[in-house]
């Protein structure tokens, strides 16, 4: 099962949330481990006039989010990855072009709307910084000098903690980043590379 099928599974049970549980509460600290996919949209963006179309493949990765609740309905969190890696292909019988990896911190503000409840749903915005490096060409592209450019883009969130004890819960996320990169080979800028990705997270969290 998918990370993506998994976590949809994990939203079902907000129907079943009228259970009594340990709230969050202002103050607390919540730091959560897990796995992280990144999967890019389908249309990556174009290079070379738009004469070559890029796809940007999908990679999973361990993450950790720490979040400090304002109050109980007011989360500020901070979300962490290893470094994701991913591999660019071209059309046009171009195939793999080059592998990348990336850095995507994102500081989102969310909402809670049932601290008092077992499975607690939330909603989050926020502002994603996306560090690219260790970028190499291959195939075709062998030999020359491909970069990505760092982004900057908004980040929307839609999650859920599942409360298994006073302090130890269960947490499914789902993201969507804004994520525009401008590519230049051998320094010349030859198009953007538009990732776009939905960010899917399990994890076990633990309340401070």
């Amino acid at each position: 099962m998918s990370l993506r099928s998994t976590l949809a599974a994990a939203f079902c049970l907000v129907s079943l949330s009228a259970i009594p549980a340990h709230a969050h509460e202002a103050g607390d600290w919540l730091f959560k481990l897990g796995v992280t996919q990144v999967s890019p949209k389908s249309n990556n963006g174009s290079v070379l006039d738009g004469t070559v179309d890029l796809d940007v493949s999908s990679n999973v990765r361990p993450s950790f989010t720490v979040t400090y609740m304002a109050t109980r309905h007011i989360g500020i969190e901070l979300l962490g990855a290893l470094p994701f890696q991913h591999n660019v292909s071209g059309d046009a019988g171009l195939g793999k072009i080059g592998t990348t990896k990336q850095l995507p911190p994102t500081l989102s503000v969310q909402w809670h709307f049932l601290p008092d409840h077992t499975v607690q749903p939330y909603v989050g915005v926020g502002l994603n910084y996306t560090h690219f490096f260790d970028t190499h060409t291959r195939g075709p592209l062998a030999g020359s000098s491909l970069k990505l450019s760092d982004s900057w883009g908004f980040a929307g969130q839609l999650g859920v903690d599942i409360k298994l004890s006073d302090r130890w819960f269960m947490n499914a996320d789902i993201r969507y980043i804004d994520i525009s990169s401008k590519v230049k080979l051998d320094g010349q800028r030859i198009g953007t590379a538009r990732i776009d990705p939905w960010v899917t997270t399990l994890a076990v969290g633990y309340r401070f």
